[in-house]
């Protein structure tokens, strides 16, 4: 990124922009100039500049009451943009549609952003859903089953090399951070082709999920049934669950065969 920073065709002004607007989580929906700044890493100046320019565009606003800046309904079309544009998650929706009406649970396409996993496209159980998963949600690779279903996926050096840049924080108290343990429930999920996640994000979730790949193999990103610790077990979610999303991710990669690499 610090070469491409150099190049005079970057556009300064435009990441810091960016930056402002991607700043806003479910953990920050709604932030001043000073926890902007600290948020961004950005001077208080740098941010009133771009803070103005996207409350003129319509992207954000400030909230009459409390003078704190969230974003507008607008802000979405910098995502829904890619949405429907996208050749992939075209391709997954009806067999992630069938994969829901089959299992009656939350099924979900995911693709990779440096080290996290992005949900793109998502059928959610009619039964009762105790976790707010949006469309748009990045979660760490290391410790969900989609993201470890890509690394394994990956080429060998290539996972190695992501696993590298990642410092594993326990989320909850199933979370594995040791990388020793890591990578081998990774190789693991290589020979299995599938991965799981037991309660290592959300508590009360299972979640197992295996890589949609294109002609060369290599991953686009993975297909993930997430269920609940009060209806399924483990050994359950492995036996039932896992053939169904190994069929469902075999039946998108091979309608993605042509695809390349969003990234």
């Amino acid at each position: 990124m610090s070469d491409a920073e150099d190049s005079p065709l970057f556009v300064t002004a435009l990441a810091k922009g960016l930056a402002v607007i991607t700043a806003f989580r479910s953990s920050r929906p709604t932030m001043n100039l000073i926890e902007l700044a600290e948020a961004t890493g950005l001077n208080k100046s740098t941010v009133q500049r771009s803070v103005f320019t996207l409350e003129t565009l319509g992207y954000v606003c400030k909230e009459a009451d409390s003078k704190r800046y969230r974003l507008t309904p607008r802000s979405l079309d910098l995502g829904t943009g890619y949405l429907q544009t996208s050749s992939l998650v075209g391709m997954s929706t009806p067999y992630l549609h069938e994969l829901n009406r089959g299992t009656e649970e939350s099924c979900n396409l995911l693709e990779p952003d440096q080290q996290d996993m992005i949900y793109v496209a998502r059928f959610p159980s009619h039964k009762q859903i105790s976790i707010h998963v949006p469309v748009g949600r990045r979660l760490p690779m290391y410790c969900t089953s989609a993201g470890r279903a890509y690394l394994a996926a990956l080429p060998k050096a290539e996972c190695e090399r992501i696993l590298e840049t990642i410092e594993p924080v326990a989320h909850t108290a199933n979370t594995i951070v040791d990388r020793d343990r890591l990578a081998q429930v990774i190789e693991q999920a290589r020979r299995d082709g599938f991965a799981f996640a037991n309660e290592e994000f959300y508590v009360g979730d299972i979640s197992v999920a295996a890589a949609v790949v294109n002609a060369d193999g290599y991953p686009l990103g993975a297909v993930n049934v997430a269920v609940p610790f009060s209806r399924w077990s483990l050994e359950e979610v492995k036996r039932d669950l896992a053939p169904k999303v190994i069929t469902t991710a075999r039946s998108i990669s091979s309608a993605a065969r042509s695809l390349r690499p969003a990234h």
